[in-house]
Parts: C-alpha cells; sequence; structure tokens
C-alpha cells in the first residue's frame, strides 16, 4: 500500500530554512496529487502546497506564497518543501499526503498521509 515517509524537520532559529522530504512507496504516482499540511498544537490541519507528480503544477496557500517552495524528484520518489525565513508561528508538525486526484486544500481527501516531522522554530 501506500506509504509515505517525512523527514527533515527539527529545531530552527527565527529566520532559519529548512527542507522537509517525503519519500513516497507502494504505489504508481503519476496520477497523483501530493501537498504538504501542517498542524500547530491545538489548532487544525492547513494545506500549504501542492503539486501535480506528471505534469509538475504546483499550487500554494496564499498565505504561504514566496515563504515556501514545494518540488518533486521523479527518480527519488521524493517531494520536498523548502521553508525559508521560518518564524516561532511555523512551529508545527508538517505531513505529506497523497491522493489520485487533482490538487485540492481540503485535507479529509487525502487518504494517504505520513507520520509528520516536527518543526520547531525558536530562539
Amino acid at each position: 500500500q501506500v506509504q509515505l515517509v517525512e523527514s527533515g524537520g527539527g529545531l530552527v532559529h527565527p529566520g532559519d530554512s529548512l527542507r522537509l522530504s517525503c519519500v513516497a512507496s507502494g504505489g504508481v504516482f503519476s496520477d497523483y496529487a501530493m501537498a504538504w499540511f501542517r498542524q500547530a498544537p491545538g489548532k487544525g490541519r492547513d494545506f500549504l502546497a501542492g503539486i501535480r507528480w506528471s505534469e509538475g503544477t504546483t499550487y500554494y496557500a496564499d498565505s504561504m506564497k514566496g515563504q515556501i517552495t514545494i518540488s518533486k524528484d521523479n527518480a527519488k520518489n521524493t517531494v520536498y518543501l523548502q521553508l525559508n525565513r521560518l518564524e516561532p508561528e511555523d512551529t508545527a508538525v508538517y505531513f505529506c499526503a497523497a491522493a489520485p486526484r487533482p490538487i485540492t486544500t481540503l485535507s479529509y481527501l487525502y487518504p494517504y498521509w505520513g507520520q509528520g516531522t516536527q518543526v520547531t522554530v525558536s530562539s
């Protein structure tokens, strides 16, 4: 079955950058949308960015444009999320998700999820 494994989180200082990775396995992803979400303590899961595996089409949440970049490496079956200029309010668990459909911002339409990777931004 489809498995998603995130990595790359950690403790960083304000202003730092991080690159998160999501390795996908167990499926044929050519018709999939891959997305990144995050969930801060006590809050809901928010869409950040999505990418279509075959076409490479991307879509970003308005609030994150200019701060993040989503990309993929087909050969490695890996999707990346570059996070720049991190601030304490970016502290959250970051999740990778996959769905055999166009990109959507709605978390419930993604049937496959990784376990998440913690990003903590603190001075």
